[in-house]
Order: C-alpha cells, then sequence, then structure tokens
C-alpha cells in the first residue's frame, strides 16, 4: 500500500515545480517573446529538465498560454476587486464619490503594472504579434464580468459626467492603457534624456500623478487636476 504522506510529497512537489517552471517562462518570455524563446533556456532559468517542461505542459505555446493565463488571472483578481466597488449603488449616484474612485482605480492601476514588470513586457510582445494569445485568453473570460463593467459605465455616461460621446468602455480601457504605454516607452525617453528620474519611486509616482489627472481630465467632467 502506498504511503499517503508520500503521495502528498509528490504532489507537492510537483506543484512547486510547476510554479518554478511558470515563474521562469514569465522571466524568459517577457524578454525574448515568444518566438526568441527556447525551452533549454526556460529549463536552465528554472533548475529543471527540459523533459519535465514538455512533461508538464505539452509544448511551448502550451507554456506560454498557461503563463498568460496565471498573469491575467492574477491581474482579474484585482480588476474585480476595482470594478466592485464602483458599481456600488452610492457610487453611482454621487459624482464626487465616483471621481475619488476612479482616481483610486487609476492610481493602484498604474501601481500594479509598475509591481509586475514582466506583465507589461508580455503585453508589449503581445501587441507587436497582433494580441493573438492573449486575445483568446481574454474572449474565454465570462462575460458577466465585462457586461457589469459596461452596466456601470454606462450608467456614469447617461447621468452626464463623461466628457466625450464615444463608446463608454473605450473611454475607460484607453485611459487604463495610458499607463501601460507610458511604462513601455521608459527605456526610449531614458535614452533621450539620460539625466531625467523616469524610474526612481518618487519619479513613477511624479509621472503617476501627471498621468491619472490627465486621463481623469479627458473622461470626466470638472475633474480636479491634480497639485503640482
Amino acid at each position: 500500500m502506498s504511503n499517503p504522506d508520500t503521495k502528498r510529497g509528490r504532489s507537492h512537489n510537483a506543484a512547486g515545480a510547476r510554479e518554478a517552471i511558470l515563474n521562469a517562462a514569465e522571466a524568459v518570455f517577457a524578454s525574448h517573446g515568444f518566438d526568441g524563446t527556447r525551452v533549454d533556456a526556460i529549463a536552465e532559468e528554472a533548475g529543471y529538465n527540459k523533459s519535465l517542461i514538455f512533461q508538464y505542459f505539452g509544448d511551448k505555446l502550451k507554456l506560454y498560454e498557461s503563463v498568460l493565463r496565471r498573469a491575467d488571472e492574477q491581474f482579474r483578481g484585482f480588476q474585480n476587486q476595482m470594478f466592485s466597488e464602483l458599481a456600488r449603488e452610492e457610487t453611482m449616484t454621487n459624482p464626487d464619490q465616483l471621481k475619488s474612485l476612479f482616481r483610486s482605480f487609476l492610481n493602484a492601476y498604474f501601481d500594479y503594472l509598475v509591481a509586475h514588470p514582466a506583465f507589461v513586457r508580455i503585453l508589449n510582445w503581445e501587441l507587436a504579434e497582433g494580441w493573438v494569445t492573449y486575445a483568446q485568453i481574454a474572449s474565454e473570460r465570462d462575460r458577466d464580468e465585462m457586461s457589469a463593467l459596461n452596466a456601470v459605465l454606462q450608467t456614469v455616461q447617461a447621468s452626464g459626467w463623461l466628457r466625450s460621446n464615444i463608446t463608454a468602455t473605450s473611454q475607460f480601457m484607453l485611459g487604463l492603457f495610458t499607463s501601460q504605454l507610458y511604462l513601455s516607452l521608459i527605456p526610449l525617453f531614458k535614452a533621450f534624456l539620460p539625466a531625467t528620474d523616469w524610474q526612481s519611486q518618487i519619479g513613477l509616482a511624479q509621472s503617476r500623478d501627471f498621468i491619472v489627472g490627465f486621463v481623469m481630465h479627458g473622461l470626466l467632467t470638472d475633474a480636479d487636476e491634480p497639485q503640482a
């Protein structure tokens, strides 16, 4: 008879190995993109045999999809927590509270991207390659999540609190992607202006405040701009 403790140990070791492989794969894919990544490099980074990677994930594409799914699940956890605050009834009837929550969400989104640089780099690779893999993963999400966000933003727009008449969700998504664009362009900015503080805690906070104020002013009517 097999020992239950041995089985639990094997299961724990397998879970740890999978996590280590996913962490290594995320780092290598972020640096080299899907096409430029070799499974040998992931195996070396993870400290596991390449055959184990194929055993757990099948092939490089399935491993890449697993990395993206994990990153997407983590991001959705953050996103849904913020969206639930926006959907509260008292928020929908109080423009000042709505603006405060929008500002908090934009600040938190910027900070999330700063804390997950590999996620930003992988998104940039996906952008360059036409979003083929990530779009497929996004299409498999629970439609109720996006429907709930659409309903909230349509209510905000119907109340006259959005500055533009284009689709409310489009406005919101464009505002969010401003942070991703900025963080992706920092290496280029550093080449143009090497003496400028782009990446210190203070420099990032100043850039975040500017971006959030910029988006708030473009998105919501009578949004207060951040103080210099």
